[in-house]
């Protein structure tokens, strides 16, 4: 018999939900793996600067089964939900704060665990370029869109090569000196805030590197992204935290094929 395991806290953003670069159906995969008290989005779930600009025509049935995934662990688990806003759907603003049965969506919020405090947030409120540059901040996305599409065709050329998949634009992260000191620079700002505000601990996203640290006392995590990493903070049973990556879920065989099958049958439908 496979049972799923038990998290308390899963936490899953930057999924882009309405872009063709979106791993929907393995985030999707992830969450029918597993169990959890307390799920949240933080964060750049839905893609509201590519629907503004797209249309709805790049949401897929996927994309809506994502949602209807989340709404099963709610009812057969108790899953409680929280959505925390990004710089992508900030639409939300307007909404923030909300509850609605076991759903809040929020701009903020503090995780207590095993008396311990973190603040949760996307992390957009602390990069100067979507705060006070937003044209800077499209036009990195339109090039950060176009890498995604390259690198899509660089790995088909290497899947007929036989090699592995490789990630262009996480290695580019990794080489660039103004990359790596970006990142750098916004791990340590998130941290400045939360010892100020005497937290214990921050949760971030924005990034989309995933990481499990320490700065000094506090506890740094970035729940990384389903474009490319495919990564997810995980709590468990007794709030150790650890970084959760999609190739590293044991997953039923039956329950990949039925995911498969209910995507397919709601394509068919539509």
């Amino acid at each position: 018999m496979y049972l799923r395991k038990h998290y308390r806290t899963i936490v899953l953003s930057d999924i882009h939900l309405g872009t063709t670069h979106s791993k929907v159906e393995e985030v999707s995969q992830l969450l029918r793996s597993v169990n959890c008290d307390k799920l949240i989005l933080n964060g750049d779930i839905i893609d509201g600067w590519h629907m503004k600009k797209n249309g709805t025509r790049k949401w897929q049935p996927a994309h809506t089964q994502f949602f209807k995934i989340i709404m099963k662990l709610m009812e057969k688990c108790g899953t409680e939900v929280i959505y925390v806003r990004g710089n992508h759907d900030d639409f939300l603003d307007n909404l923030a704060p909300i509850r609605f049965a076991n759903i809040q969506i929020v701009k903020d919020y503090v995780l207590k665990s095993e008396g311990k405090s973190y603040f949760v947030t996307h992390g957009d409120i602390f990069d100067r370029v979507t705060t006070q540059m937003k044209w800077l901040a499209l036009l990195g996305d339109m090039g950060y869109t176009f890498l995604l599409w390259f690198n899509g065709w660089y790995n088909k050329y290497r899947t007929w090569r036989g090699k592995p998949y490789f990630s262009l634009s996480q290695r580019i992260k990794q080489k660039v000196k103004s990359a790596v000191s970006y990142i750098s620079d916004f791990e340590k700002t998130l941290s400045d805030f939360a010892l100020a505000r005497k937290y214990d601990g921050i949760i971030c996203g924005h990034i989309h590197h995933p990481d499990n640290t320490y700065y000094g006392k506090i506890h740094y995590l970035n729940s990384g992204d389903w474009v490319e990493t495919m990564s997810a903070l995980a709590e468990d049973e007794n709030g150790n935290w650890s970084i959760l990556y999609y190739s590293d879920v044991e997953m039923e065989p039956a329950l990949a094929e039925e995911n498969r099958t209910t995507i397919q049958s709601i394509s068919s439908a539509s």
